[in-house]
């Protein structure tokens, strides 16, 4: 048979004995002294840190983005005054192009008048010319014929003008 203690049978299992709680106390109170210590400071020094950390990224965003705004508002103002320039320019390309179009105009009928002027004068001239050896050719025909009807020589020059100039004269008033 046994022998059971009574003494250990009359105490109660879940509660600790005096010992363990002090022991239990005291490490306890070391661990949260350490911890508090040397622990909590480091995790609030990266709290803050990753605080700040996030804070700066924010305002950096806020900046950049703000930048990227007023970029982009200077770059449509660049546009649209490229765009006014490039149809200013385009307006006055066209503009020279129709005063230029209308200055070879000009000069071309300017060279065409002067061209009709030049084969007027020259026709004249090449009338005149075809006047003058027709007379001739028609007067000393008529000199010619002249004297072979009269029967006489017609030598003298001044005889042989007035006979032709009177003969032309007078084909001309039959016309």
């Amino acid at each position: 048979m046994h022998v059971v203690n009574l003494a250990a049978e009359t105490t109660n299992p879940l509660i600790p004995h005096t010992a363990e709680l002090i022991v239990g106390a005291i490490a306890f109170t070391l661990l949260f002294l350490v911890l508090r210590s040397k622990v909590v400071p480091m995790f609030e020094k990266a709290f803050t840190a990753r605080t700040q950390a996030i804070q700066g990224g924010m305002e950096r965003a806020e900046i950049a983005q703000q930048e990227a705004q007023r970029a982009l508002a200077q770059y449509t103002e660049q546009l649209s005054k490229a765009r006014e320039e490039s149809q200013s320019l385009r307006e006055e390309a066209r503009a020279q192009g129709v005063a230029i179009v209308e200055e070879l105009r000009a000069k071309a009928q300017e060279e065409a008048t002067r061209i009709t002027a030049a084969a007027h004068a020259s026709i004249e001239a090449e009338r005149q010319q075809a006047i003058t050896s027709l007379r001739n050719e028609v007067g000393a025909i008529a000199v010619e014929l002249a004297s072979k009807i009269v029967g006489e020589s017609l030598d003298d020059q001044a005889r042989q003008s007035r006979i032709v100039d009177r003969f032309l004269d007078d084909l001309e008033k039959s016309k």
